[in-house]
């Protein structure tokens, strides 16, 4: 079963602003990010350009990495 939520603190667009995931869901994103040797903060602003305004900047990173892990199958 995962953990609870963790924050941690993103820079989007030059401003700080905090994203509470479960560490499985870090880690997958992290990795994605090193796989594309991509900084975390580059790769979490592309999601947030790309996200709807209706959906949360966490939601939007779970399900990106969701997507990609299931694109590999």
């Amino acid at each position: 079963m995962s953990a609870r939520p963790q924050k941690h603190s993103l820079t989007l667009k030059g401003h700080r602003t905090s994203v509470s995931l479960e560490p499985e869901f870090w880690d997958a994103f992290r990795a994605i990010a090193a796989e594309e040797s991509r900084p975390i903060n580059a790769l979490a602003a592309e999601i947030d350009a790309e996200r709807g305004a209706d959906v949360g900047l966490a939601s939007a990173i779970r399900v990106y990495v969701l997507r990609r892990l299931m694109d590999r199958k």
